[in-house]
């Protein structure tokens, strides 16, 4: 209802049809205001809120006070370490954990350098010991295996004979399956490019261009592609599945830029309702989120899939099809909207509920 239609009427049903109208119209209002309120709150929750790269940061900015916190003070003096404070106001030293017992141990004896005692000259014994431990780093080597196959002739028919090289990852190249598999965990594991490995090699007189460690890489990739798609086979012969992306930056050249990219990963661990089948992780790659990398993947697979509600599963599941089941967390997360939003007290069973059930 328009200002300039908002007349009094001297009726009295009509006036209560013009309430009736005007309470409908401030009910709708406020619920398009309590719409916009939580659609803001999500909003600046998924703009401002805790991400990976805030706690990065984080963490750089906490080991860089450490840092500062335990070096030598300029007068001589060592500063104070970096403890937690008791209830005293005292530092508290931290607790340390004894070093795992299954790494190698090079013991040294340190004994005076007399057996005699240096006051009275009697014969000194052995009452005990004071052990410390330190823990030391081997820097990691490069060491050549040498395969010699001595060639053999019969002195009577001329025959020539030789013992077969052995089976190696990649046929007449020179890397061992080792080298191949700390190369291949640095670059996917510990996220460090192939020409950051290759500058580290050069420090210990090594020449590995990047280009040659990427065609070890790609020859890799060919050699593990069986393991793989066992894996997939093992994966998908589970009762059910769960399955989520996650985006990945990925370089696009020629623009200068990176596009967003997706690793998609399923997941088969039965371990919760006492199954002894070994718990299983599935991954594939796409340069996009398309449905059609899901619907794919899944295909012919008949068991749950437990995922969020991204519209690319849709045609997962159906009838002859996958079945699903939804993910409560992303239910929640709705629940967490309003609340945020409007901060009703009756929201907060919703809120506990799931936990709890959890």
């Amino acid at each position: 209802m328009q200002p300039d239609e908002f007349i009094v009427p001297d009726d009295p049903s009509k006036l209560r049809d013009m309430v009736g109208v005007l309470m409908s119209e401030l009910k709708n209002r406020d619920i398009k205001i309590t719409d916009l309120e939580q659609r803001l709150a999500g909003m600046n929750r998924h703009r401002f809120g805790a991400r990976s790269e805030n706690a990065n940061q984080l963490n750089l900015t906490l080991e860089n006070a450490e840092i500062a916190a335990t070096m030598v003070a300029p007068d001589g003096a060592e500063a104070v370490e970096l403890t937690d404070i008791a209830d005293d106001g005292a530092p508290r030293k931290p607790k340390r954990k004894p070093l795992p017992d299954h790494l190698e141990r090079n013991e040294t004896v340190l004994t005076p350098s007399s057996d005699s005692c240096g006051s009275c000259g009697g014969a000194m014994r052995r009452i005990g010991e004071d052990a410390t431990e330190e823990l030391e780093y081997v820097p990691a080597r490069f060491i050549v295996n040498r395969i010699v196959r001595p060639r053999y002739t019969c002195g009577g028919c001329e025959r020539f004979a030789q013992a077969p090289l052995p089976s190696r990852p990649i046929e007449r190249g020179r890397p061992g399956p080792g080298l191949l598999a700390h190369v291949l965990v640095d670059k996917y594991a510990d996220h460090l490019p192939l020409y950051r490995q290759s500058q580290i090699y050069a420090r210990e007189g090594i020449d590995l261009d990047r280009s040659t460690m990427a065609e070890w890489v790609g020859k890799s990739t060919t050699l593990l592609t069986p393991l793989a798609e066992a894996i997939a086979r093992y994966v998908k012969r589970g009762a059910a599945i769960h399955a989520d992306d996650t985006p990945v930056k990925m370089l696009s050249p020629g623009n200068k830029k990176t596009k967003t990219a997706r690793v998609w990963t399923y997941v088969r661990d039965e371990r919760p309702w006492a199954s002894g089948d070994p718990p299983a992780a599935w991954y594939e790659f796409s340069i996009d989120r398309k449905k059609q990398h899901p619907v794919g993947y899944l295909d012919g697979y008949l068991g749950w899939v437990h995922a969020d509600d991204y519209a690319g599963y849709n045609d997962v599941f159906g009838a002859n099809k996958a079945s699903e089941m939804a993910c409560m967390a992303h239910v929640r997360r709705k629940f967490v909207d309003i609340f945020d939003g409007t901060r009703y007290p009756s929201g907060q069973p919703a809120l506990i509920r799931p936990e709890r059930l959890a």
